[in-house]
């Protein structure tokens, strides 16, 4: 059982992007030293509240720095043209010898989609696998190149290695990873025929979370594949302090991140008619889904053995993933401390002991 940071990142958009980006350094630079495994880096181009579009640009500055494995969360494949992700993905892959995971998606963000004229939703899909194929393929052969989206055929002098596609340091490829929102997720059917693994956004309910193990494990028995969660990575907000009391005024405070999250998310998704993994139920209407009952539902909450409970109780319920990710929030006001002190506690009070109930259950 692994534990890794899920950064989209997001803020208030009236943060100037050079003071964020130091805040997520110094974000990235305390999950290292508390033992977090893994750092995954969101990718967004036209929101100034999620202000990263270059994920292997802000992940290359802390490689010398960390121990921590890289990983995107997401590049949007259809936003990108494949040549110029296989070119720099290789380089980054190299740059990290190894500590990367190459994580991929069709993109969740409407502007974005408006920009890159990808406003269609099924040809998003299949232009993320298109785009992907044609990464595949640039890594797996020697020009001359005729690909979709990638073509050198005449101008090639090998001796000078002029015409070359980069390969990754990892061969044949880093690890693929596809992420998962909705409860009967293509994405997750396409991983498991694939052999990628899956994560399931942090955005979403229980019952969408526990949708996506009766998905993966349908789709890895139906492609004669070993039927495990150990590859299957989950991310969950979190909220940790010394009681419950404490930790529950803080998750559902005025001026606290989970609700600023969470009133951002939801009003996305409401505005865009898009609240249904937001819902308890799947038949509840969009005017009872309250912003008090998703954090509820989307946040665990507590001291540390209450958090450990829960942690448990919800791994019981969605199913076996053997990956954990942790959310990482805006540090505006009084969130620094709290969610410092939920990393801490989080990784040295709950972890241990999860990591011992899961070893003790297998």
């Amino acid at each position: 059982m692994r534990l890794g940071l899920f950064m989209m990142p997001l803020h208030p958009p009236e943060r100037p992007m050079h003071e964020t980006l130091a805040e997520n350094t110094e974000k990235s630079l305390l999950a290292d030293r508390l033992g977090f495994h893994e750092l995954w880096i969101g990718e967004h181009f036209s929101a100034s509240s999620e202000p990263i579009p270059s994920a292997l640009l802000f992940m290359a500055s802390l490689l010398p720095r960390t121990n921590l494995t890289f990983a995107t969360g997401v590049i949007n494949m259809p936003n990108h043209h494949p040549a110029i992700v296989a070119a720099e993905v290789a380089q980054f892959d190299h740059m990290a010898q190894g500590r990367f995971i190459m994580g991929i998606g069709p993109g969740g963000l409407a502007s974005d989609w408006e920009l890159f004229g990808n406003t269609d939703p099924a040809a998003r899909g299949k232009k993320m696998l298109a785009h992907m194929d044609t990464v595949l393929k640039i890594w797996s052969q020697d020009p001359p190149y005729d690909i979709d989206g990638a073509r050198i055929t005449q101008n090639i002098i090998p001796e000078f290695g002029v015409g070359t596609m980069p390969k990754p340091f990892t061969r044949p490829h880093p690890p693929i990873a596809i992420t998962a929102r909705s409860v009967d997720s293509f994405g997750v059917r396409v991983a498991a025929e694939r052999g990628w693994s899956v994560v399931s956004a942090n955005f979403v309910v229980e019952r969408v979370v526990e949708g996506h193990w009766n998905t993966l494990s349908t789709a890895l028995a139906a492609a004669g594949k070993p039927v495990s969660g150990a590859d299957w990575r989950v991310g969950r907000n979190f909220c940790i302090a010394a009681t419950d009391a404490e930790a529950e005024d803080r998750m559902l405070a005025a001026d606290g991140a989970n609700r600023y999250y969470f009133h951002y998310l939801s009003t996305l998704g409401r505005r865009a008619g898009q609240l249904a993994t937001l819902k308890p139920q799947a038949d509840t209407p969009d005017e009872a889904v309250t912003l008090e009952a998703i954090i509820r539902d989307c946040v665990i909450c507590g001291s540390p053995k209450t958090v450990l409970d829960r942690l448990i109780a919800f791994r019981d319920r969605v199913g076996p993933f053997g990956h954990l990710l942790m959310a990482g929030l805006d540090w505006s006001g009084p969130n620094a401390a709290w969610e410092a002190e939920t990393m801490k506690r989080l990784a040295e009070e709950v972890m241990p002991r999860f990591r011992q109930h899961v070893a003790a259950t297998a």
